[in-house]
């Protein structure tokens, strides 16, 4: 049986999307879709998941883009917009586990910067016999080095691992490694998939 579940935070403990934010900074749907097609935005995202510093990432990415500068910058100035609230069922799922004696970590691909303002928002996002943060790292998911920090951290064994993401190529990568995992949609979707593995649901 499994004997520790790993959970991602975003879109599997924290509602988090840029459309939280730039719905209301440009309103109308195509010059957003636009405005993400022709910027780079999700590798300045990955980078600052990468070494930490998402600030400086988009303040980059502003001064490379002069005339894109002014919904640029609120990528970090109206962070906290992008988030959406925590995903309750999902984090009263994980309490009741971890009050069950289930053993709960976490693994995140976030920014370390991006991180201490979310928790300062949403501590249940810290509650956790242990946490993994990329931007702390200098490694993401789903490259190997993060896998292989967590299970030496927790000093638990990777067939008794169980990741609970929101991303494929992240599951792909655990199961590479003898771990279990669940591409997560939504709560309901999740809890057979615990409770087949034994877990107390």
């Amino acid at each position: 049986m499994t004997r520790a579940l790993v959970w991602d935070i975003g879109n599997v403990l924290l509602n988090w999307s840029p459309d939280n934010l730039y719905r209301r900074l440009i309103p109308d749907d195509a010059a957003r879709e636009a405005f993400y097609a022709r910027l780079p935005l999700d590798e300045m995202n990955l980078a600052g998941d990468r070494d930490g510093d998402l600030q400086a990432k988009v303040e980059a990415l502003a001064e490379a883009h002069p005339e894109d500068a002014p919904l640029i910058l609120p990528w970090w100035a109206g962070w906290d917009r992008m988030c959406g609230g925590l995903i309750e069922d999902s984090v009263a799922l994980r309490d009741r586990l971890r009050a069950a004696g289930v053993r709960t970590w976490a693994l995140t691909n976030f920014a370390a910067d991006s991180w201490e303002r979310a928790i300062v928002h949403y501590p249940a996002l810290a509650e956790f016999d242990g946490l993994i943060v990329s931007g702390r790292e200098g490694t993401v998911k789903p490259e190997p080095a993060i896998y292989q920090r967590l299970e030496t951290r927790s000093g638990i064994a990777p067939e008794d691992l169980f990741l609970i993401d929101d991303r494929p190529a992240n599951i792909e990568a655990a199961r590479a490694r003898g771990w279990g995992g669940h591409i997560f949609e939504n709560v309901d979707g999740l809890r057979p998939a615990l409770a087949a593995e034994g877990f107390p649901i």
